[in-house]
């Protein structure tokens, strides 16, 4: 009896080593991203105000949250600023906080059009828009406007065809979360357009251009719903300091719609969290939230006579492995990937393809930069089968990863 269950035993091991093995195969393969050191490296060389935000940008749009929000810090300045304990507890007595996802759905089923901005440098906020996408299509959003989308008429129809982003969709959407949630947004049903300015200059003209590429689609489409994802200021109503007025604004110049309005980058973290802006350190929050007072009114965003209909506050991120924790919620997992097997020089970036997506030109799920072959190697990765891609920009290797 024992000699049996022994070799049983063998037997399932050897099995079970069998199906486990990966097949790890030499290609060809360039990208686009760049590594930290090429970042480095190029604005260590960078004469102009805003390379910080350049920098920041690209660290974002390789996956590197962390990096990403400490550069935009470098560019930003700033210093630790904090409320009075008295100064908290009013503000905790006064509002009453709320989860923000929630109160957008249900707000939305008032409204024929959403607007929400994002920070460029901050995948996050990438990451809250698509956490909408499901339930406000739902409620009969079926169209999403992009301003990140590339102002094409044939690589927007192929892309629809397609159904998943490639590196020519859009400069932003490179970015895996950006990637991801134009992803979504074709597999949930939506419409996807384009309404950038097509090179009229920006300020004023890029707003009412903006506005009036949105008002079209709408005219086509009278009867149905719009959420909007726009840069920063282009969410304001009211009137613009700079612009007169920006995008939203226009639009409801031009339509006679009043849109509800959506800011999540006012209150942003910061890559120190000391620097955040006092009002977000004084809640406390878990969670993505609002604030409702005791007349049920939102909180909304204004500076001078320009507005949002209400302001979302985002809990600091935690960091798993020098990951974002909300990279592994949603659906996601924390897919370990094992380099042993790879022999390479380090650094390397991993890249997951979603298989069945052409790896050549496809915007990944996830990257991730690894400087040692010790170090932890993580992906966000939902249900589902991948091409894991490993580069140094010499070499290249790539294998099926199958995530259960």
């Amino acid at each position: 009896m024992r000699e049996t269950f022994y070799i049983l035993t063998v037997i399932l091991l050897l099995t079970s080593c069998k199906e486990n093995k990966i097949t790890i195969e030499k290609i060809d393969f360039e990208t686009n991203y760049k590594f930290s050191s090429v970042i480095e490296n190029e604005t260590s060389k960078d004469t102009v105000n805003w390379k910080y935000q350049k920098s920041a940008t690209s660290y974002a749009t390789k996956g590197d949250y962390k990096n990403a929000l400490i550069q935009y810090d470098l560019g930003m300045g700033g210093k630790e600023k904090n409320f009075s304990k008295t100064q908290i507890d009013s503000i905790n007595n006064k509002y009453k906080k709320i989860n923000a996802r929630n109160y957008i759905i249900e707000k939305a089923k008032e409204n024929q059009i959403v607007i929400i901005n994002e920070a460029h440098h901050n995948s996050f906020h990438r990451v809250f828009t698509k956490s909408l996408l499901k339930e406000l299509f739902d409620n009969g959003y079926t169209n999403l406007g992009l301003e990140a989308l590339t102002n094409n008429d044939s690589l927007n129809s192929t892309l629809i065809n397609r159904k998943y982003p490639i590196q020519k969709t859009g400069y932003y959407i490179k970015d895996p979360q950006f990637g991801n949630l134009v992803r979504d947004a074709l597999n949930i049903g939506y419409n996807l357009f384009a309404y950038e300015s097509m090179g009229n200059g920006s300020g004023k003209p890029r707003e009412i251009e903006q506005a009036k590429n949105i008002q079209k689609v709408i005219n086509s489409k009278p009867n149905e719903k719009f959420l909007i994802h726009c840069g920063y200021d282009h969410a304001l109503e009211g009137n613009h300091d700079y612009w007169e007025k920006a995008m939203a604004s226009r639009l409801t110049e031009y339509t006679g719609i009043n849109p509800f309005t959506i800011n999540q980058t006012k209150f942003s973290e910061r890559g120190n969290s000391e620097l955040n802006q006092p009002f977000l350190k004084a809640l406390n929050i878990s969670e993505s939230t609002i604030l409702i007072d005791k007349n049920k009114n939102p909180l909304k965003y204004e500076r001078d006579e320009a507005y949002t209909d209400i302001v979302v506050f985002h809990p600091n991120t935690k960091y798993i492995n020098n990951r974002p924790n909300w990279l592994f919620e949603n659906g996601n997992k924390n897919i370990s990937i094992s380099l042993n097997d790879i022999q390479i020089e380090f650094p390397v970036m991993i890249l997951a393809f979603k298989k069945g997506e052409d790896i050549n030109f496809a915007i990944p799920v996830d990257i991730t930069e690894i400087e040692n072959k010790t170090d932890n190697c993580n992906l966000g990765l939902k249900k589902g089968t991948y091409e894991i891609v490993v580069t140094n920009g010499k070499q290249s290797f790539k294998f099926e990863q199958k995530v259960k």
